[in-house]
């Protein structure tokens, strides 16, 4: 038998449901850090090395099904079946702003500069809310054509990207006329769309293809049929030389990017696999999943290090405070109400 070595990923622990979306900050003069969504109503913050636990954000009433952070990681954005965006003191935990809506936000986005906020969901509706102006009414952007599933910014914040639940194809949007400026065409719904950290491609899962756009000149560059049905795939940043994918079969796939063929195939989850993201860069991958755990794979040759379970304080030198800092600060904002998941969040669960 072909025995091919192990990979052995830093398992993180901590949520109670599903997760059902990552988001890595660029790298920072603190390090960088991860930000998960989760049924469970309850966002983590991580240091994005050792995918140790910094703090909770308490304050959903419902599944939180997107969530990001800004370029400086000094604020986390959230979307949440409770029909609210919030924006977050990423050092302290406190809610900054919170921007109701009429219906699930499944979808929010820091704009590059961030001072803008992009949400948008199941009430087909983009909204831009100026963070200078918090107060001001959003700017709301044409209707879309379907509930909407994921947002992102490109072109220096000049264009936004949208897909649709429940209909193909990504939506590019110019943000001065608000008008929809090309489609890019997929069969099945869009459930990934991330543009790369360089800003040349698009890359897209939609059912069981990947595929990567010019992010420009929105031609299709590739076009890969997957091994099964996946959701979330990710480009690795530094190089773009290899690709991941997850979704129905529980595992995370490895790809070349130039050939498709797949390098390596990582087990663990105990259930089907909703997110998928590179580290800014690129020496590891993490992986959310309906089991309720984050998984964080290193794409390097593992070493007997790397392998071994992080220290408890995460004292890498590069975690933004202290262990001790950190336990004053969250005690103040972690709260565990066993009561919170409300009714909407049964809404959010469809």
């Amino acid at each position: 038998m072909d025995k091919k070595k192990v990979a052995v990923p830093l398992v993180c622990h901590g949520h109670s449901r599903p997760v059902v979306d990552l988001f890595y900050s660029p790298v920072t003069p603190d390090g960088f850090f991860l930000i998960s969504a989760s049924k469970d109503s309850s966002p983590m913050l991580r240091n994005g090395e050792t995918g140790d636990w910094i703090g909770t954000f308490e304050g959903h009433k419902g599944a939180v099904w997107s969530c990001g952070l800004d370029t400086n990681a000094l604020r986390a954005a959230t979307g949440s079946a409770d029909f609210s965006a919030k924006v977050w003191d990423a050092l302290t935990g406190d809610v900054l702003h919170s921007f109701e809506h009429k219906h699930i936000v499944r979808a929010c986005a820091f704009s590059e500069d961030t001072h803008l906020l992009l949400t948008g969901g199941l009430e087909k509706v983009l909204r831009i809310y100026d963070l200078n102006r918090p107060d001001a009414p959003p700017r709301e952007v044409d209707k879309s054509p379907g509930s909407i599933r994921t947002v992102a910014w490109l072109h220096s914040d000049q264009t936004i990207l949208s897909s649709c639940t429940d209909m193909g194809g990504v939506r590019l949007w110019d943000v001065r006329s608000g008008k929809i400026v090309q489609t890019l065409e997929t069969k099945s719904s869009v459930t990934s769309a991330e543009v790369s950290q360089d800003g040349r491609y698009i890359t897209t899962a939609d059912g069981s293809t990947v595929k990567f756009w010019d992010a420009n000149y929105f031609g299709l560059v590739k076009s890969y049929d997957m091994p099964c049905t996946v959701e979330s795939a990710s480009l690795e940043p530094k190089y773009g030389n290899k690709f991941i994918a997850g979704g129905e079969d529980m595992w995370i796939h490895v790809f070349d990017f130039h050939t498709g063929e797949e390098i390596t195939c990582n087990k663990g989850h105990h259930g089907p696999v909703h997110c998928v993201r590179f580290s800014p860069g690129g020496e590891s991958y993490a992986s959310g999943s309906e089991d309720g755990t984050i998984r964080i794979w290193q794409t390097g040759p593992l070493t007997n290090e790397d392998t071994e379970a992080p220290p408890a304080n995460g004292s890498t030198g590069k975690v933004k405070v202290t262990a001790e800092e950190v336990s004053r600060k969250i005690e103040g904002f972690h709260i565990a109400d066993e009561g919170k998941s409300g009714e909407k969040e049964e809404a959010g669960n469809e």
